[in-house]
């Protein structure tokens, strides 16, 4: 670990992954912490930070378009018959303290504040595991509780009226190349096969890097994932796919996302197996 603002996660004394708590960012861009780089053991990064395809989107984080009106994704919000548009409602999440800090892992309060007021409060619990010599484990939990009077509800671009566009939660946006990568579950392959759907696991394959998805709580295994390959790479589960996440007073989300980062393409079997190390007890 390293100063308060940034935290430097290790597995088998290298780093793997730098936490940054604090960034300086516009308003616009929703500004959250976020992992980047991560990097494979063999020191291949994995991320990207504001590419030109999209300013907001910030290595590896929880990001949600749609929080009661408020983004908290950053960029254009989506509204329903005009379509993307530039709102001065951009929300925050605001590190307050890490309540444990390791070289392999963290468990954080954040505060999310919009206009002036908190609406979500949450805890974050990172964990780095070393699988084997070429691949490990980012382990992240978050839980989200409303600390409002009243009752709030999560939305995406598609629960407004877009199509497809269910993104908002665990978002892992993954390294642009010259060819897109190749992504699969245990018996599907391509974007247009397992975008919205639902599987245990999902492998996105790059040049020389593959990183494994895995849901590692039945509830979480509930959400359809949101795959982009073709426009730009980057996955994570949907926590408003077709109709608004409702989170009463005091309620608590929790989602828990282990992601495998290894070296090398790997097929759908070790991509499997991976995946099943990573998320048994």
């Amino acid at each position: 670990m390293t100063s308060n603002d940034t935290a430097v996660l290790r597995v088998a004394g290298r780093p793997v992954g730098r936490y940054v708590t604090r960034p300086e960012l516009p308003a616009r861009l929703s500004p959250r912490p976020y992992l980047h780089p991560v990097t494979t053991l063999a020191g291949t990064a994995v991320t990207e930070l504001s590419p030109a395809d999209h300013a907001h989107h910030l290595g590896v984080g929880v990001a949600v378009p749609d929080v009661e009106g408020y983004n908290f994704w950053g960029g254009r919000t989506f509204v329903r018959d005009q379509g993307p548009t530039e709102l001065d409602n951009h929300g925050s999440q605001r590190h307050t303290t890490f309540q444990l800090r390791d070289p392999d892992g963290f468990v954080e309060e954040l505060r999310w504040v919009a206009a002036g007021g908190e609406l979500l409060r949450e805890r974050r619990t990172v964990a780095a595991t070393e699988l084997t010599d070429s691949a490990w484990a980012l382990d992240l939990t978050f839980s989200l509780a409303n600390v409002t009077p009243g009752p709030l509800s999560m939305g995406s671009p598609a629960t407004n009226g877009r199509p497809g566009a269910a993104y908002g939660g665990f978002f892992w946006r993954a390294r642009k190349e010259s060819e897109a990568p190749d992504v699969f579950t245990a018996d599907t392959e391509g974007e247009a096969e397992v975008h919205g759907r639902r599987a245990d696991w999902l492998a996105l394959a790059g040049s020389t890097w593959t990183l494994v998805f895995a849901g590692a709580t039945e509830r979480t295994r509930r959400d359809p994932w949101f795959v982009r390959t073709a426009e730009y790479p980057g996955v994570g589960p949907s926590l408003a796919y077709d109709e608004r996440l409702p989170i009463a007073p005091g309620e608590t989300v929790v989602r828990r996302i282990v992601t495998v980062v290894a070296d090398g393409r790997l097929g759908r079997d070790e991509a499997a197996s991976l995946a099943r190390k990573a998320v048994s007890p």
